[in-house]
């Protein structure tokens, strides 16, 4: 019997481990867009679902930001349906590059479509592609940023019913893995489009190598995990800091002096979860954080400041408040 190449094994082997512990069976979908980290875990998944007695089904968004983009999700729906993966969906999207630039609303726009897929089909959980070499990516980005904590700690392997398998798959051994089963992998032209921030940071990865050692992907994705794990703890003590600062407020209105007597980390994050309670979506940067903590720690009276959305946050009676949503 011939040797299972490593990479192929690698991958399975975190497709494994991702799926244990999921409901006998139940569905699980693979986000895929036909490139060599998607398509080689949308290979593992399909190997090792039904041996783990779940379904394994595939979905392939089309931003349509390209000439052929159709015929490209049409290719990888055949490949899927050949495979054996059952349900296979094409999902088209609308992308309004207007808002956030086009790879924020890009993946606005995909996770949205993913969402929408999971909860049509009724699936236990949708698998993401990302690699460790994502992952470290996303660091250096929040670096580069400065990123505070939060974009520190990077990509979460579980968010919700959101799954990441293959964060400690490196992207050369999912190209490997697809080399290895001669899968017909995709090679998207955007991955070579330096106006794009994430591919700048790709291309400056075998620099950092050069310079700092073969480690640095991998110490980077495991500066992810670390600080991960101190969030947290930290976020667990915040979210009772927000709870005593409401107690002492009123329904959805902090207390300022409970909040200002906080450390800043705790305040911090405190301030960030209580604006996610009340609907603010978007990009919570240090900015609107700074502004709003000021309204706690430095109140002279100054005016509202506003959040993601145009919504503003204000103090009044010794209490922050927030617009409603409109």
């Amino acid at each position: 019997m011939p040797r299972l190449h490593p990479a192929v094994a690698a991958v399975r082997s975190a497709v494994r481990t991702a799926l244990a512990g999921l409901p006998p069976g139940s569905l699980v979908l693979v986000a895929c867009s036909g490139g060599a980290d998607s398509l080689a875990l949308a290979d593992g998944c399909a190997w090792e679902a039904p041996r783990a007695g779940l379904r394994a089904g595939l979905v392939t968004v089309d931003h349509g930001l390209q000439a052929g983009s159709d015929r490209q999700a049409a290719r990888v729906a055949d490949w899927a349906r050949d495979t054996g993966l059952t349900p296979v969906e094409v999902s088209r999207v609308e992308v309004d590059v207007r808002r956030g630039g086009p790879e924020a609303a890009a993946r606005t726009a995909r996770y949205a479509a993913l969402e929408d897929a999971r909860k049509r089909h009724a699936a236990a959980a949708v698998l993401l592609a990302h690699t460790l070499d994502d992952q470290a990516e996303t660091v250096l980005l929040a670096l580069a940023r400065g990123g505070g904590p939060h974009g520190l700690a990077g990509m979460p392997a579980r968010r919700g019913r959101l799954v990441r398998p293959l964060l400690a798959v490196s992207r050369s051994e999912t190209e490997a893995a697809c080399a290895a089963r001669e899968l017909p992998v995709w090679r998207d032209p955007h991955n070579d489009d330096t106006g794009y921030t994430r591919v700048r940071a790709r291309r400056a990865m075998p620099l950092l190598t050069e310079a700092l050692g073969e480690r640095v992907v991998a110490n980077l994705a495991r500066t992810a995990s670390l600080v991960a794990d101190d969030n947290a703890v930290l976020q667990e003590l915040a979210d009772d800091l927000l709870e005593r600062a409401i107690d002492a407020g009123a329904p959805g209105e902090p207390a300022a002096v409970v909040l200002a007597d906080a450390p800043k980390a705790l305040r911090s994050r405190a301030i960030r979860l209580w604006l996610r309670r009340a609907g603010v979506t978007g990009e919570l940067n240090h900015r609107h954080l700074a502004a709003v903590a000021a309204l706690v720690t430095d109140w002279r009276g100054q005016r509202p400041g506003r959040v993601p959305g145009g919504r503003r946050v204000g103090r009044t009676a010794g209490r922050l408040w927030i617009d409603p949503p409109s």
